[in-house]
């Protein structure tokens, strides 16, 4: 049985998953039919789902022993997901693309294409740091360790890695067709973004459904939806997960100092990627050290 069924929908935390994964709904479901917020995985699936692990583990509740079994049950649980449907789906991850021993973190015998988000690294600090519930001395210092991960209370682990590791992997991974979305522009030229994705899916474009699409899930539209309907995703302690959703809050959030790390940390990822910074980013982190 061929189970090259995935379309990953992989980002680094915090890089618009959630609107991606909910643009793709609307887009794709039936007028009416589309799930809100809490009930996303009717459409997509995450490969930090507990009943397929429960499956592949044989056992419920499952709560991986330590790191080693998760990887090992994950090779079974992904090809549960894969199967779960008759052809392409969507499945989301926060896992970059690596071999640990004998396992990939990403299977290539389950996987069909991605749809890879990349966020600039200073928005996703201020953003991650409140996802965490960590300051953000903290947060950049996650994202600049190369065995950065989460895990879920069942030991169900996101092996993130550093964030421009985790870039270079999905962008730079041999034989995967991938198509690469930058936020900033899903925010400047929403049309043009979704169009560009629907493209790379080989899907048909109609007009109205698009913009009906894009309404639906503005930023402002699936926050109020959290208002009043709360969020299953977000974490304990977290006030919103919809808080801001624009481009530039970091110069709100972060000092020159930490500024600096991360442009010291990343700077060919910053420099390939998002050019249009470099001044700014240069004159900020030019003043932690004046």
């Amino acid at each position: 049985m061929n189970a090259q069924r995935i379309i990953w929908l992989a980002s680094f935390p915090k890089s618009g998953n959630t609107w991606l994964r909910s643009f793709l709904a609307q887009y794709f479901m039936p007028p009416g039919k589309a799930p809100d917020i809490n009930a996303l995985r009717e459409f997509t699936t995450g490969d930090v789902r507990i009943d397929f692990f429960e499956r592949a583990a044989g056992r419920k509740p499952f709560v991986a022993a330590d790191f080693d079994e998760w990887l090992k049950v994950r090779q079974k649980a992904l090809h549960l997901i894969a199967t779960s449907k008759p052809s392409h789906h969507f499945v989301k991850t926060h896992c970059r693309i690596d071999r640990i021993g004998p396992y990939f973190l990403i299977p290539p015998e389950v996987t069909a294409a991605a749809l890879y988000l990349i966020r600039n690294p200073f928005d996703v600090a201020q953003s991650y740091s409140r996802h965490l519930s960590f300051g953000l001395d903290d947060t950049i210092a996650r994202m600049l360790d190369p065995a950065g991960m989460n895990h879920t209370t069942a030991n169900i682990f996101e092996v993130t890695g550093r964030w421009d590791g985790h870039i270079q992997s999905w962008t730079e991974a041999q034989g995967l067709a991938v198509h690469v979305m930058r936020y900033e522009d899903m925010i400047a030229d929403t049309e043009k973004t979704f169009r560009a994705l629907l493209g790379f899916l080989r899907a048909p474009v109609q007009d109205g459904k698009l913009r009906r699409a894009i309404r639906a899930t503005s930023f402002d539209t699936l926050k109020r939806e959290e208002a009043t309907k709360g969020f299953i995703e977000r974490p304990k302690g977290m006030e919103a997960f919809f808080a801001k959703g624009k481009v530039g809050s970091w110069r709100e959030a972060l000092s020159p100092d930490q500024v600096g790390r991360l442009r010291e940390g990343f700077g060919p990822t910053i420099e390939r990627y998002w050019p249009e910074m470099l001044a700014e980013v240069d004159a900020i982190a030019g003043r932690a050290g004046a």
